[in-house]
Order: structure tokens, then sequence, then C-alpha cells
């Protein structure tokens, strides 16, 4: 399924991205690679998408985040 469909507060883990090199190669960069564990932060209709990553915090766009998909 999609990141953008899972709640905020869930914990997910990273399946693929389904994007092109580009955007994989940035993703890759920030943590987000297959088996990697997500917690959606902030999952609103507008505005930007925001989860934690390795204890970071990750500020994706809506198109960005319609690519990753997780389970």
């Amino acid at each position: 399924m999609p990141l953008t469909i899972v709640q905020a507060g869930r914990r997910v883990r990273l399946v693929s991205v389904e994007a092109g090199y580009g955007l994989q190669g940035r993703l890759t960069a920030m943590g987000l690679i297959p088996g990697a564990e997500i917690k959606v932060l902030r999952n609103s209709i507008q505005g930007p998408f925001l989860i934690e990553v390795k204890g970071g915090r990750i500020m994706l766009g809506r198109g960005m985040a319609q690519k990753i998909m997780v389970e």
C-alpha cells in the first residue's frame, strides 16, 4: 500500500519505492531503504507529509510519499 494512506501515529515498514533512479537515490540518502521502519507523524489532506526514520524527521511531498510502498 502507498505511504499516503497510512494514518498519523502508525508504524510501517518500507517495501519498495516505485520511482525513477533519481528519486530512489534521494530517498536512499535519507535512509528510506527497503526494510526501514517508518513512523507517520503527520498525514493531512493538504500540506506536506511528515515521517520519522531512524530518529530523524523527514518532510515529503504528497506525490513523493505516494511512490513509497509500505506494509
